[in-house]
């Protein structure tokens, strides 16, 4: 029997649904007392598991966690709810009814496609997981859930398709898309059949192996790059080849999307500028570190125009102006000094300065901001904060000391 059987049936549900909310700390009581109930450990060790899960779900989910099933690697590779509902909305924006979503894991997508009416076929060839699945979407009568491989799955049954291929090789990440689990050509051929498909994509995916006609939109969330989500056909924008997404706020709540000033080629490195004539012009008044999903996207001469900024130096993503423009695309920072890096004149700065809380930041040089911070012990030097970045600024290696504008009236 496998670990996840007692909480399928609906005794084991049931007794699931009546726990009361997780507690780690009571967690050994709370197993005692319900083997004294008559409950077997093996129920009781399932019921316990689901119960930490979808305390733990609760991040991307919210209160559906309460009432949903998870397998631990099925809720590491969920889709977080707001996204998952963002991608949905694009099937409905372009006049899409049904779709099937292949390799639907634990059915996160396939969930939020259904909450907004879609009808939704969720295809899934591991048994338990698509038990899982089935006990997810119980609640929504325009979704099934289907057990086999789907690349047998016939895509003129629906209108549009929805992949999330695994991208793990046990725990490394796999960022050529023709080793994930399908691969990008496979998916690419059921576009021709279905031109309504979307997949996500490796955030690190190299724009070579994106087609031509194409829109792929980097999401972030809260500052973290999590996906990269390929549109094909009628679901990707006329013009728009890439794209930035942010989710901000305390709950991700805030949505923000970055789009190119102008069409054209994408760039070759996810760290190029899309405007060839960006200078590099040193560092001014106020920094700015563009959120790793306009970097991935290449729109940082976007996002430089909008901030009438400039590149610290050519090879480097941070971006410096005259003045302090708020954007949800970048964080901030006024400058307060730079200089050449060495310990003896970052260690001489905080010490003037009496500076004993530091955020270390790097980009584009060795220097390991641990190993700095053992070797320079910053709080010995007093209670004033800054921030420290190390990288170059025209091709040296250098220290800036700012403050997060947050922290500026």
């Amino acid at each position: 029997m496998s670990a996840l059987a007692p909480v399928l049936t609906p005794e084991g549900f049931a007794l699931l649904n009546s726990l009361p909310a997780y507690d780690e700390s009571r967690v050994l009581q709370l197993g005692e007392a319900l083997r004294r109930d008559g409950h077997s450990a093996e129920t009781v060790a399932a019921v316990m598991t689901q119960s930490r899960l979808r305390a733990k779900a609760h991040e991307k989910f919210g209160e559906f966690a309460d009432q949903m099933l998870f397998t631990p690697d099925g809720l590491e590779q969920a889709t977080r709810l707001p996204i998952a509902a963002h991608h949905a909305q694009r099937f409905r924006d372009a006049g899409i009814d049904s779709v099937a979503d292949l390799g639907c894991g634990i059915g996160g997508d396939t969930l939020a496609k259904a909450g907004l009416g879609l009808e939704v076929i969720g295809v899934e060839k591991d048994e338990e997981t698509a038990a899982v699945a089935t006990a997810n979407l119980r609640l929504f009568p325009t979704a099934r859930i289907e057990l086999g491989d789907l690349t047998a799955f016939d895509p003129a049954r629906v209108q549009g398709l929805w992949f999330d291929p695994a991208r793990r090789a046990g725990r490394a990440r796999l960022h050529d898309p023709e080793q994930a689990l399908p691969p990008l050509s496979t998916i690419l051929d059921f576009a021709r059949r279905t031109p309504a498909t979307a997949a996500k994509l490796a955030p690190a995916i190299d724009h070579a192996h994106l087609p031509t006609g194409s829109e792929t939109q980097w999401i972030s969330w809260r500052g973290q790059v999590l996906e990269a989500v390929l549109h094909l056909g009628p679901l990707a924008r006329e013009g728009v080849a890439r794209s930035a997404l942010l989710f901000t706020g305390a709950d991700g709540s805030q949505v923000h999307r970055l789009d190119p000033d102008s069409v054209g080629p994408s760039p070759d490195s996810p760290h190029a500028a899309d405007d060839p004539d960006l200078s590099a012009d040193g560092v001014r008044d106020h920094l700015y570190e563009p959120d790793g999903a306009v970097i991935r996207a290449g729109l940082i001469g976007t996002l430089a125009r909008r901030l009438d900024a400039d590149l610290i130096d050519e090879s480097i993503a941070y971006l410096t102006a005259d003045a302090r423009v708020d954007s949800p695309f970048a964080q901030g920072y006024a400058v307060e000094d730079v200089f050449d890096f060495s310990m003896k004149a970052l260690q001489a700065h905080l010490r003037s300065h009496r500076i004993g809380t530091v955020e270390f930041k790097k980009r584009g040089t060795a220097v390991e901001p641990e190993e700095l911070r053992r070797r320079l012990k910053p709080a010995r030097f007093g209670d004033e904060s800054a921030t420290v970045i190390l990288t170059r600024v025209a091709g040296k290696q250098s220290v800036i000391i700012a403050q997060p504008h947050r922290d500026v009236p």
